[in-house]
């Protein structure tokens, strides 16, 4: 039997180590979260998707009673990216979540948001920054294969 360990680079920035277009791409993020259609958890989540032209896409989770039929804001953030600017790749996500106008902290993508990241990555062939807003800092994660070393892929099937 083999043992070994897998880890994440995570880079840690203070709010005011932001560069301005970070503060700039959070601030986005803040204001996706508060239009989220979350009426059943009041967890607002906004994301903001920064194309390889600097074109900014945002989403926000939509919730629906029939739970499953809801969507994560990463992922209305990616698809609207892919179906508006489909020959431009992804090269930054930004995530917050708000609860009760509160940024959250600790958040992270879902597995599903992490496996349509990892697919966004391989249709672009270039790995997509992804940056987790928190109270104070920031976490930069380079790439979604780092968040999902363990992936399925079409390599797979």
């Amino acid at each position: 039997m083999k043992e070994y360990k897998i880890e994440i680079p995570v880079l840690q920035k203070r709010i005011d180590e932001l560069t301005g277009k970070e503060k700039k791409w959070r601030d986005a993020a803040i204001v996706a979260a508060k239009q989220a259609y979350a009426p059943y958890s009041n967890f607002q989540v906004g994301a903001v998707v920064i194309l390889e032209d600097d074109t900014i896409v945002t989403g926000n989770n939509q919730e629906n009673a029939a739970y499953p039929s809801g969507l994560c804001a990463e992922r209305v953030a990616l698809f609207s990216a892919g179906a508006h600017f489909p020959d431009k790749a992804i090269k930054t996500i930004v995530i917050v979540a708000l609860k009760d106008g509160v940024i959250q902290d600790k958040i992270s993508p879902c597995g599903a948001c992490r496996q349509v990241l990892l697919e966004s990555e391989m249709r672009y062939n270039c790995p997509i920054q992804i940056l987790l807003c928190d109270k104070e800092e920031v976490r930069f994660i380079h790439s979604a294969k780092a968040l999902l070393p363990l992936s399925f892929n079409a390599d797979n099937l």
